[in-house]
């Protein structure tokens, strides 16, 4: 089929080399935004009410009840008053990278400095932070205009790389990243309806491909996703065979397929102007051979008995690759063939994986723009330490973005009651990925309308209304 229809795909063309073939693909075309979109995501841009950080967050917090997820680290059963207020401030804190200092309230109990010490110290950590964004990711996947963007079979993996200026073994130098300093990798899962769905914190820059498996298999969210797109990174065939094992499609955009492998299995099968490209040999007999073996394995990795960060045990005897792992890679290269002659065949594939990519960057950016404090530098020195603030900054990062759909979910209803003609093509580029209207910097006091903790939405904005030059200056 693949090599029937490459004629007439005008994007890949095969050039020779020094006597070898290669296949070049051409870049996607940027895709002109119609005046639609950009006149709904104004008109939507324009009723989006102004609101600080700690006021989203204490509304997210009483809209969703997600305080109930973090329990006392000794006594699970506790009941604080005022919980969710000082919860609310300790994420705050972590998450903007400013320390609990801004938001100690003396004439507050809940926001007294010994407060907020005790609540960093006993209620965040890992198991309350995957709890409390299981429910966020949750409250998300309820809200209908959401599946306009995806159903939450689809995720992306990308890493954010912080500089630690500090000492610390939980570091790692790459001068290309960070300079003179060392640094971390924040490897992040994120699904298609703008939701992080977990996280892993890397030394340095990623090196081992495992770690995407490790961030997938062990998120707790009820989304499952089953296409995982990352960008080009260096992936392996083991990866590729193992996400093939497990049920999952494994789905990199491919920047450079000049010098990549295609493999057959029939070594006199036909495939017309891709026979000089797929000319190396699947070993399908390891495969056979150790069909048994791998299906224990990947029922091991479903089941959680092996951990995904730990199977090169499995798979290695010192720097040699087992049978084991020579057969999983033949299922890989397998795996990978299929993979890259649908890239190149699949034009609106191709658009699918680079738009959820963009989409992460965006999520990223917001993440950026979050943590401003102390010039975006992580100065945790233990891995706990890095792991529960970072936790903390995706958690708020995911709240944002639920605040975001609920309010532009009640626009677009009131567009569309106004007479707005909304067209669904122009709902599915939308994102709530966007904090213009959201004060990020600046005094932190908690303070909740009576009317919203009733549980009602804040008044949408009359776009006609002069603009707030305070507002206006806002990234």
């Amino acid at each position: 089929m693949y090599a029937a229809n490459f004629p007439h795909t005008p994007a890949v063309r095969i050039e020779s080399c020094n006597g070898k073939d290669r296949l070049v693909l051409s870049p996607l075309d940027k895709l002109d935004e119609p005046p639609s979109l950009s006149a709904l995501r104004a008109a939507i841009a324009a009723r989006l009410p102004r609101v600080d950080l700690p006021d989203l967050l204490l509304e997210i917090a009483e809209r969703t009840h997600f305080a109930k997820a973090f329990t006392h680290v000794s006594e699970g059963t506790a009941q604080v008053k005022g919980l969710t207020l000082s919860l609310c401030a300790v994420l705050l804190a972590e998450a903007c990278n400013i320390g609990i200092e801004p938001l100690v309230r003396p004439d507050i109990p809940a926001l007294h400095r010994t407060r907020l010490d005790w609540i960093n110290q006993n209620y965040i950590r890992h198991e309350t932070l995957t709890e409390g964004n299981a429910l966020l990711v949750a409250a998300q996947n309820g809200i209908p205009l959401v599946h306009s963007w995806g159903g939450g079979d689809v995720a992306s993996a990308d890493g954010m790389r912080f500089v630690v200026p500090v000492r610390t073994v939980h570091a790692s130098p790459t001068p290309k990243y960070f300079g003179r300093h060392r640094g971390v990798t924040y490897y992040n899962l994120m699904s298609d309806q703008g939701t992080g769905l977990n996280a892993m914190i890397v030394p340095g820059t990623l090196r081992d491909s495992l770690v995407l498996l490790s961030v997938l298999l062990e998120q707790q969210t009820e989304l499952q996703p089953t296409q995982i797109m990352t960008d080009t990174g260096a992936y392996t065939d083991v990866i590729f065979g193992l996400f093939r094992l497990l049920g999952y499609r494994f789905s990199p955009r491919l920047a450079d397929i000049g010098d990549t492998r295609l493999w057959r299995i029939d070594p006199n099968a036909d495939y017309g102007v891709l026979n000089n490209l797929a000319r190396h040999r699947l070993h399908s007999d390891l495969i056979v051979d150790h069909w048994d073996d791998m299906l224990r394995l990947a029922g091991s990795l479903k089941l959680g008995a092996v951990q995904a960060h730990g199977i090169m045990r499995t798979l290695q005897v010192g720097d040699r690759p087992t049978k084991l792992a020579q057969a999983i890679a033949e299922l890989g290269r397998l795996e990978k063939t299929v993979h890259i002659l649908t890239y190149i065949d699949d034009e609106s594939g191709r658009r699918r994986i680079l738009f959820q990519l963009n989409r992460h960057e965006e999520r990223h950016k917001l993440a950026r723009a979050v943590f401003h404090g102390q010039r975006g530098e992580l100065r945790q020195r233990y891995r706990e330490g890095q792991e529960d603030q970072l936790g903390a900054l995706g958690l708020v990062v995911n709240m944002i973005v639920l605040w975001n759909t609920i309010y532009m979910d009640a626009a677009l209803k009131q567009l569309k009651a106004e007479g707005y003609l909304v067209r669904s093509e122009d709902v599915a580029r939308l994102t709530p990925l966007r904090w213009s209207h959201i004060n990020l910097l600046g005094r932190y006091a908690f303070s909740l309308p009576e009317t919203v903790r009733r549980g009602e939405l804040r008044p949408l904005r009359n776009p006609t209304d002069p603009v707030d030059e305070l507002w206006d200056d806002l990234p």
